[in-house]
């Protein structure tokens, strides 16, 4: 009771609707409340914790085949066009992908796939500064970002992750220096990815 006292003071960002032992959906609550690419977010019950990694993200119509039309033409903002069609929050969704890099079970925390993946209306939360500090305290997940194959291009799937990563540390540029060396020796046979992703890391 104590686990799921603490899983509601978190931010709940979406439920999963989709789950894999290597990656899961989400479905946000809100519209366009989707976590940053790259953002650390989690998952799981009493058994375990699944951590993931924000991998690309969508806004599209809650019926399959039927994609929403121009509205706006007589609009002056945005805003304008939800206001004068307040029905149009009810008829899209966001969701998002994320791919999972490690779990929490009996307080060890691992940097590699679980047993299960995760069930199906499990509630999503964006993890917390300190949970990011404590993952990013081995770089052991990024052998799963590099060999996945996603939609999103590995260089800025990587790149995302470390910099999100990063603004959880105390000093960011430290962090990211011993990630970039980390990926020096991961990409020593693939220059140009290396060089690909540490020139994303710095901006």
């Amino acid at each position: 009771m104590v686990k799921e006292s603490k899983m509601a003071e978190m931010q709940r960002v979406g439920e999963v609707i989709e789950a894999s032992t290597t990656d899961f959906v989400a479905q946000c609550y809100e519209l366009y409340q989707i976590p940053p690419l790259g953002s650390l977010v989690k998952t799981g019950d009493l058994n375990a914790e699944l951590y993931a990694v924000v991998c690309n993200a969508a806004t599209t119509s809650l019926e399959p085949g039927r994609r929403p039309i121009a509205r706006g033409k007589d609009e002056t903002s945005e805003e304008e066009i939800y206001r004068s069609s307040p029905q149009l929050m009810k008829l899209l969704k966001s969701e998002f992908g994320a791919l999972v890099v490690g779990h929490k079970k009996d307080a060890k925390l691992y940097h590699h796939l679980p047993p299960q993946p995760a069930r199906i209306h499990s509630f999503v939360y964006q993890c917390t500064p300190a949970e990011v500090t404590e993952f990013g305290q081995s770089f052991d997940f990024l052998n799963i970002l590099l060999n996945a194959r996603l939609t999103v291009p590995t260089e800025e799937l990587v790149a995302a992750s470390l910099r999100q990563m990063s603004q959880a540390h105390q000093d960011p540029r430290v962090f990211l220096v011993a990630a970039g060396k980390e990926l020096a020796i991961l990409l020593s046979g693939n220059l140009n990815q290396l060089k690909a992703i540490l020139g994303r890391i710095r901006q």
